[in-house]
């Protein structure tokens, strides 16, 4: 049998601070556990406004947590400019911005989303469009309304007249479509575009593409006329520059060249007039800005706040070059519902798409 060797004392002080180490390293974990579960206690303690039944201390409720969320959401932001600001300064590469999760970042894959060398690019020569996208015809627009007309249709006509450039308005009196459709085509119309209104408010558009097609029909909603904006600037006679944003997918390319045929290809850029179809799930918002450019002074200062002097004593000023935008109206929202082959024929028009309630599975599923 071997004989056990007695420790020293410095071996025995060295398990003993060991030891304490080990404890102190337990009880902080202890400490920090006892930590979250008091906190996870108080989030379930929370009264949310929904809790409470009295409106004016529900109210009350709501805009404390509302405050609290604001005044959190302005510290990080400053936390995250310092942090930039001394990388800048170190001449290291700032931290890199999350991006924020969006229902347009997130959609479901499609697969006629269109990329820069797809060979729908190359098709485009031969469309219903080119004619005029190639600058062979100049476009000529002929306006319409439906058979009952409402008392906010001319009006929105005579601004419609107003945005597009050489667009001419025909009364539809009891003429059938058809006829109007023939009609526009001896006369060299490039498009037709019909107003439909219900209930004394314009609630449809109809775009038609001559003399082969395609047509267009939009629900058109939020009408806002050029009397009911704020502060809204009068548009001049200049040919305006077109804006078209997010139209990816085929349909929406299709879409996208169709509006852009009712427009000149040669915009008047004096004039800084502004048409604007931004597309955003498949909602089709309208916007008509006038623009300018102006010189700003903005005076420097120092990284502790206090304002530069030169060696005369002068305060430094910087120039910055702003824009400012003024909207012109009117302002309104279109969804489309359907695009048909050639012109208008309800009886034996063949569709490209047509939009059912079924197709609408999901929030993120969009089609233009």
């Amino acid at each position: 049998m071997g004989i056990k060797r007695k420790k020293s004392e410095s071996e025995a002080m060295e398990d003993y601070d060991d030891d304490v180490v080990v404890d102190k390293k337990e009880k902080k974990k202890m400490k920090k556990m006892e930590k979250e579960k008091e906190k996870e206690k108080e989030k379930k303690k929370e009264i949310l406004p929904s809790m409470i039944k009295n409106k004016e201390k529900r109210s009350a409720v709501h805009a404390k947590l509302k405050h609290q969320k604001k005044v959190e959401k302005r510290k990080k932001l400053k936390a995250r400019d310092a942090e930039e600001k001394r990388a800048l300064e170190l001449g290291e590469e700032p931290p890199p911005r999350k991006i924020p999760r969006t229902i347009e970042n997130t959609r479901e894959f499609d697969e006629t989303v269109c990329k820069p060398d797809d060979e729908l690019f190359a098709g485009n020569d031969a469309d219903e469009f080119s004619s005029v996208l190639k600058r062979e015809r100049i476009p000529k627009i002929l306006i319409t309304t439906s058979r009952f007309n409402s008392t906010r249709g001319p009006a929105f006509i005579s601004e419609l007249l107003e945005v597009i450039p050489n667009a001419h308005y025909y009364k539809r009196g009891t003429y059938d479509l058809k006829k109007i459709v023939e009609y526009a085509k001896k006369q060299d119309f490039t498009s037709l575009i019909v107003v439909h209104t219900n209930r004394r408010e314009p609630d449809g558009l109809l775009i038609i593409g001559l003399p082969d097609g395609p047509t267009a029909h939009f629900k058109l909603s939020r009408l806002v006329l050029r009397k009911d904006i704020k502060s809204h600037g009068n548009p001049t006679s200049h040919e305006p520059e077109l804006v078209l944003t997010n139209f990816t997918t085929c349909l929406g390319h299709r879409i996208g060249r169709l509006i852009q045929s009712l427009f000149p290809q040669e915009p008047n850029f004096r004039g800084r007039r502004v048409v604007t179809f931004h597309n955003q799930r498949d909602y089709i918002f309208f916007r008509h800005h006038r623009y300018i450019f102006e010189t700003k002074e903005s005076k420097q200062s120092d990284s502790k706040g206090k304002n530069r002097k030169d060696g005369k004593g002068e305060k430094n000023t910087q120039q910055k070059v702003i824009a400012r935008l003024q909207e012109c109206g009117p302002r309104f929202t279109l969804k489309l519902r359907s695009l048909q082959h050639e012109t208008f024929d309800t009886r034996g028009g063949e569709y490209e798409w047509v939009h059912k309630p079924e197709m609408d599975t999901s929030r993120r599923r969009f089609f233009l």
